[in-house]
């Protein structure tokens, strides 16, 4: 475990021989076994409504919701970056409350940087925050938040003249002043070239491998969910199945009077039975 790491680190690693790696953390004792294991950037993402919250969607996240889960993950981390979702609602109301809102990730949450998602439509967004001294990283593709404006969470940027726009978006995000990009559920083709055509590092989930790093919700990554994984993540563990081993060996043990055990049992040379006579 090295130094902290910066949004200038970051944007260093563009077109590096190591990239980028991204996980998800939504309290402190993960946030830190993640930053102990190397992870170069930590994503508050506003996919907690739905991992952790048990929500349907994304939309109803609040800012109080974000920040609370954001503080915890920069206690628990020591050098990874930590960027937090912006949540819908947050911005692109009123340019003086989105800046507002993204001081108040960084002064009360303790993050390094926001997300927002959209193209050209968030950039004056994202020129105001980057002059207030808030880094910026975008998001193209599926956006979680107007997912229902996309026709759910479907591939985005099939054929030319969606791939030109979405090109120019990101190229768009840019020049706004973003460090960073993440493009979700998008042709590999297409990302090969958003990659090549931005001079900042993109983060792919659902994008292919010529991205300059990759991002995962860290419960897909550990198998947390049984009833669904996308077909872009890879399951690395599968611990759903034996947390509920566990639980029920648990039960068990409790109900047939074998746990606790005489090691897990504080002992003294005191008799207390006699208090009982008293």
């Amino acid at each position: 475990m090295g130094k902290k790491r910066t949004v200038k680190d970051i944007r260093l690693m563009k077109g590096g021989r190591q990239k980028i790696t991204v996980l998800t953390a939504y309290d402190a004792p993960m946030a830190a076994l993640l930053d102990q294991s190397g992870v170069d950037i930590l994503m508050v993402g506003d996919s907690l409504g739905m991992v952790v919250l048990g929500l349907d969607s994304t939309v109803p996240v609040t800012m109080e919701q974000m920040l609370h889960h954001a503080a915890a993950v920069s206690r628990g981390r020591k050098s990874a970056l930590v960027i937090a979702d912006m949540p819908f609602g947050s911005y692109l109301v009123d340019l003086r409350e989105t800046v507002n809102n993204g001081v108040r990730f960084l002064k009360e949450a303790g993050c390094d940087a926001v997300k927002l998602e959209g193209g050209e439509t968030v950039c004056a967004e994202v020129c105001a925050l980057v002059r207030a001294g808030v880094p910026v990283m975008g998001h193209l593709g599926v956006t979680p938040q107007t997912a229902g404006q996309l026709g759910g969470f479907k591939i985005q940027g099939k054929g030319l003249e969606a791939g030109r726009k979405m090109l120019a978006d990101a190229r768009a995000l840019e020049e706004a002043g973003a460090f960073a990009l993440v493009l979700e559920c998008i042709p590999g083709s297409l990302a090969e070239v958003i990659s090549r055509g931005v001079g900042i590092p993109t983060i792919g989930i659902g994008a292919g491998p010529h991205c300059d790093g990759q991002v995962l919700v860290t419960n897909d990554m550990f198998g947390l969910f049984e009833e669904f994984t996308p077909s872009f993540a890879k399951k690395y563990l599968n611990l759903a199945p034996r947390m509920k081993d566990a639980v029920s060996l648990f039960q068990e043990e409790v109900q047939s009077s074998m746990f606790p055990a005489p090691e897990h049992t504080f002992t003294t040379d005191e008799d207390y039975s006699s208090l009982l006579e008293s």
